[in-house]
């Protein structure tokens, strides 16, 4: 049987989005039904819409997001009906080259429900990063639905779908922060203030927010950096190794996805100092260093997918340090917003004037 419900979807490149009535199937085997509580506004969704991740249109947008099982489908044992679950797009395979290798973070064939949901003329319809949550009910791989505390509240725990988790694993998992190490982050959206917060919880002694948006290095030193440089007034590799003894930082995250906060990320770096690139560039983006600047600096140039994250293990930890005060998940909701209002919220996130729109079901 399928389900009629209410959801977001991308018609075309650059169009305005649109609420449509979709159909989602019941689960087969493998797949769980989802009652979507909350899903967050992610820049990665204004990409689908912007057609900067592949031409697959429509898309039913959404990933972000928090919500119940509804009903699982044949050999399901992961998650029962009435759990509460973040969703993710990592549901790991378990037989790939990475998983046989005890790295099932950097799994190469994450599984996604294999039914389609569509339109109601029955256009199929591309999922966002095989979640699509921007809806009332959502068909997924049972392995994407990660089962956390439900005392948690919804708009707060569902943004480890995406961009905190991100933000967060960019500093503890890929760029292994230590105790008493200096960091810089670069870009201070959500990712970049997850980041942050990351340094913190992983014992960083100084942690520099650097941003062209004042309102956001403030937000930045709210959430727990230590330092600010504002780098449309001043060079940010210059202040930042002015912060560190004249040395750079031990960990330099780069969370806008630009070629040239690429570089300024590269030389803020202390020597065998490691960068992360975790904002996501667009396919035309090139990178130009001179291969002896790379070799004589040593140290690692990593990039960091869903913040090398394991959402089995590390979306329980989270959401526990969560209830326990030491993460503030909540500081990341600047609004709470219904289906119909998903393309403003576009605006706003494209304006810099919120850290997460979050849309309540």
């Amino acid at each position: 049987m399928a389900h009629e419900v209410r959801g977001v979807i991308a018609p075309g490149r650059n169009e305005p989005v649109r609420v449509e009535t979709i159909l989602v199937p019941d689960p087969g085997p493998g797949e769980a039904l989802v009652r979507v509580s909350t899903c967050g506004v992610c820049h990665t969704d204004l990409h689908y819409k912007q057609g900067g991740i592949n031409d697959d249109f429509p898309f039913l947008l959404g990933h972000e997001a928090a919500g119940v099982v509804e009903s699982v489908g044949e050999g399901v044992t992961e998650v029962a009906p009435g759990d509460f679950v973040v969703l993710n797009w990592r549901a790991v395979c378990g037989q790939c080259r990475a998983c046989l290798r005890g790295r099932p973070q950097y799994c190469f064939n994450t599984h996604n429900a294999k039914q389609a949901m569509t339109l109601a003329d029955g256009t199929p319809l591309s999922p966002a990063l095989g979640i699509g949550a921007f809806a009332e009910l959502t068909l997924v791989a049972a392995g994407q639905c990660t089962k956390v505390d439900p005392a948690a509240s919804p708009a707060a725990a569902g943004l480890l779908g995406c961009g905190v988790m991100a933000g967060i694993g960019a500093a503890i998992n890929t760029g292994g922060v230590g105790r008493g190490d200096s960091v810089a982050v670069i870009g201070c959206g959500g990712v970049g203030d997850a980041a942050i917060m990351g340094a913190r919880l992983a014992g960083a002694a100084k942690v520099i927010a650097v941003d062209i948006d004042q309102r956001k290095l403030e937000t930045a030193l709210r959430l727990g950096a230590t330092h600010s440089v504002h780098s449309g007034e001043t060079d940010p590799v210059a202040a930042i190794r002015e912060l560190t003894g004249g040395f750079g930082a031990d960990v330099v995250i780069e969370a806008v996805g630009r070629p040239e906060t690429y570089e300024q990320a590269f030389y803020a770096r202390d020597l065998a100092g490691t960068v992360v690139l975790v904002g996501v560039p667009t396919p035309e983006m090139r990178i130009d260093l001179p291969l002896l600047d790379v070799f004589g600096r040593g140290g690692a140039l990593k990039s960091s997918w869903y913040g090398d994250c394991l959402p089995s293990r590390d979306f329980p930890m989270l959401i526990d340090l969560y209830r326990q005060g030491r993460l503030d998940l909540d500081a990341f909701v600047s609004e709470t917003i219904n289906l119909d209002q998903v393309e403003e919220a576009f605006a706003r996130m494209h304006a810099g004037d919120v850290l997460r729109s979050v849309v309540v079901l």
